[in-house]
């Protein structure tokens, strides 16, 4: 039986074959889950035609999915790719040994930075970023209900423009890298011996590795913390930092952490 709703480039390599939806993370997309193979479906943007292009960009020089084949149809982007090995780090196999997962995420980064990014493609420096943030704005796509209790209200924004006003009047110093973009622990996958790759590579390209940094620490926290689980964990996050080898920059933090709320 044909999957007469796939482009026709897709349907041939999958067609017949069995998967399972995968529902995990936020990104809103149709994620369909082959044996080797993962099949991505969102709508054409900015952001998934930068994925295709920093996954072709990508190839050898981090484990990250390779690009199967790509078409659009009817408004909706087709991406079908290898599958990465090992498991999301939010797993609770390692959620369950955070002697060993703080570690491994310290090794992700430092794989990512490590990539020279001298002929990078796509550019996700404070500039382009706060750009991206101004057209969420101005369009009324920011979800208000998706983000920190404490962002909007009484003791924080008043609304989405003013806290661009301030990220725009308020930029820290800027350490340019391979940046994910989205670091959090869906988004890295381990094995037991090490990195099996990265996903969701949508927002990824030269920019900021405290942006790494401060979405990598949250996602750690909550994930200890029970936000998506039954069980909680008394992990102390501020590890990753002696892992990485910096010093914390409470400052970076909050910018970073307060820029993602308008995505």
């Amino acid at each position: 039986m044909k999957n007469s709703w796939l482009p026709p480039e897709i349907e041939k390599k999958v067609n017949g074959l069995p998967y399972t939806e995968n529902t995990t993370g936020m990104s809103g997309a149709g994620v369909l889950m082959y044996e080797d193979m993962v099949l991505k479906i969102q709508p054409v943007a900015p952001w998934t035609e930068r994925e295709v292009t920093m996954l072709q960009w990508l190839a050898g020089k981090v484990p990250a999915p390779e690009v199967i084949a790509c078409e659009e149809r009817e408004g909706k982007l087709y991406l079908l790719m290898t599958r990465v090995k090992g498991k999301m780090a939010c797993d609770e196999e390692f959620l369950a040994r955070p002697e060993m997962l703080i570690p491994r995420l310290a090794e992700a980064m430092h794989m990512l930075w490590a990539v020279d990014v001298s002929s990078c493609p796509v550019m996700r420096d404070q500039e382009a970023e706060l750009a991206e943030a101004r057209f969420r704005v101005e369009h009324g796509l920011v979800d208000t209900d998706n983000v920190e209790p404490t962002t909007f209200g009484p003791g924080g924004f008043k609304d989405p423009e003013a806290l661009l006003y301030w990220l725009e009047n308020n930029r820290p110093s800027y350490e340019p890298v391979l940046s994910h973009g989205d670091l959090c622990l869906p988004n890295v996958f381990l094995t037991e011996t090490g990195i099996g790759g990265f996903i969701d590579l949508g927002d990824a390209g030269v920019g900021d590795r405290w942006r790494d940094i401060a979405l990598c620490r949250r996602s750690l926290r909550s994930n200890m913390e029970g936000k998506y689980a039954s069980v909680k964990r008394k992990v102390d996050a501020d590890r990753l930092f002696d892992a990485l080898g910096v010093a914390p920059d409470p400052e970076k933090l909050k910018w970073y952490l307060l820029l993602d709320e308008l995505f």
